[in-house]
């Protein structure tokens, strides 16, 4: 009996996955008429998309990221190491001229550079091997958040067809992300530069890759030198309307002065008084029974910033924290 219900189980899961992928050839169908209305070319079209495939495992890792359950300590522990730090002064060793030529002209701390590049590959070591086209492929045809990665994929025809990417070399994250900085085609679009002028955006190389993360950062308004969070203490008396759980939109900032009578270890973070501020409490609607106050963090305008890069509280929590580590090393 027990033989029997396994195989049919098989047999289901079989069944599912196959309609599944012939509904995604008639996307993929649609799809392509729609890059052509586009203006991108049959050419690349053709070329690009012949082996596009829907991919279930891409599916099961859009449901299941650690954003979606890992408590906040767990998350920066994870991240944040001694031998991610060691990595970071390495590889920052070894490219000091070229990296501190870039924080020189794109104004951006090193340290930043560094911790965005540690988090989200390991310094190149954890690139992804997933085929990108097929990637976005299937999370356009997949209903969650269709519309986003139907454009993601369509600009990155577009960069093919404008011969900017060379899509033979397309392989990163199950998102469709690429390169040392994990940029998405959207952001390719919008930020990567071919920084040593060869003709070539190669956001695997030191080069571009780090001038490219420089230049978003600064063109979204990153402030050189000025905090991204500070954790705090809170007192039972907070209103929960300034208890921020969602990284989609902080609300209801104040100067920070203003919520000193709810901060128990103010004097700490006092010299911040006048600097544009929130409040996150990050494992409030993640974690069962968590504490509601507890962990708790005062964040500014940098914070916001590392949060259109990637639209996670603990993410950014993680790229600040390893930021003011290398601030300590470097």
């Amino acid at each position: 009996m027990k033989i029997i219900k396994i195989f049919l189980i098989l047999i289901i899961c079989f069944s599912t996955n196959l309609k599944a992928s012939d509904d995604f050839d008639l996307w993929l169908n649609d799809f392509s008429k729609k890059a052509r209305d586009s203006g991108i070319s049959n050419d690349t079209i053709n070329m690009v998309l012949k082996n596009a495939r829907f991919l279930p495992k891409v599916i099961k890792y859009d449901r299941y990221q650690p954003e979606f359950y890992e408590d906040t300590k767990t998350y920066i522990d994870k991240r944040v190491t001694n031998n991610k730090i060691e990595k970071g002064k390495k590889l920052y060793k070894k490219n000091i001229n070229k990296i501190n030529e870039i924080e020189k002209k794109f104004l951006v701390e090193k340290e930043l550079l560094l911790s965005l590049m540690g988090i989200e590959t390991n310094y190149g070591n954890y690139l992804g091997k997933m085929d990108i086209i097929s990637s976005l492929a299937t999370l356009s045809y997949d209903k969650r958040r269709s519309k986003f990665f139907t454009n993601e994929l369509l600009i990155l025809l577009k960069l093919v067809d404008n011969g900017l990417i060379d899509y033979r070399i397309l392989y990163g994250s199950w998102a469709g992300a690429f390169g040392n900085f994990q940029f998405m085609p959207s952001t390719i679009n919008n930020y990567a530069l071919d920084y040593d002028n060869n003709d070539i955006i190669d956001l695997k190389s030191i080069n571009d890759s780090f001038a490219s993360a420089a230049n978003y950062i600064n063109k979204i308004g990153w402030k050189n030198n000025k905090p991204c969070f500070k954790k705090i203490e809170l007192n039972d008396n907070i209103p929960q309307k300034f208890l921020n759980t969602s990284a989609q939109k902080i609300k209801n900032k104040k100067k920070l002065k203003y919520f000193k009578k709810y901060i128990n270890n103010f004097e700490k973070i006092e010299i911040y008084k006048n600097l544009n501020s929130a409040i996150v409490t990050p494992d409030k609607d993640i974690v069962d029974n968590a504490d509601i106050l507890s962990p708790a963090y005062i964040v500014f305008d940098n914070y916001e910033l590392i949060l259109k890069w990637n639209r996670s509280l603990r993410f950014a929590l993680a790229v600040c924290t390893l930021k003011d580590n290398f601030k300590n090393v470097l």
